[in-house]
């Protein structure tokens, strides 16, 4: 059911995406080709705030910063389990793996090496102040607007 709460919570993520994209497009190369990166990452954004944060809003603050972290959290798994499926997709399309089986443990090789570009103290504090305020903006619409 639609409530002021998991739209909040869809438009926080949506912007986080969109931020954190921003940070990890200037970590890699500049020849690098994103195609749909920022859409793809800040549609994944809208659908977690939707499914997971919004419908655990109006338990208090404490819960509130729990909900934006585990928010942030899910949305970080879920992009790099896209992000890398993708990128094994187009490798497979080049012939680079021997049978499915390689294919699939490259997803995993793939989300790891991702998620290792994505540990830097930029990206932790932007993780971790962005998660804090979309809890806080989140629980403040499901109290506000029932």
């Amino acid at each position: 059911m639609p409530t002021a709460a998991r739209l909040m919570a869809a438009i926080c993520l949506a912007v986080v995406g969109y931020i954190l994209t921003q940070e990890v497009i200037a970590l890699m190369p500049d020849r690098t080709n994103f195609g749909y990166f920022m859409q793809t990452n800040v549609a994944l954004g809208l659908a977690v705030g939707w499914v997971v944060m919004g419908r655990r809003a109006g338990r208090g603050t404490t819960s509130a910063i729990n909900n934006g972290l585990t928010g942030v959290v899910v949305l970080i798994f879920w992009g790099l389990g896209v992000q890398s499926s993708y990128e094994m997709f187009r490798r497979a399309m080049g012939n680079r793996y021997d049978g499915p089986l390689e294919a699939l443990t490259a997803i995993f090789q793939l989300g790891a090496e991702f998620g290792a570009l994505m540990l830097t103290p930029t990206v932790g504090i932007t993780v971790l102040v962005c998660a804090v305020v979309s809890g806080l903006l989140t629980e403040f619409a499901g109290r506000r607007w029932k």
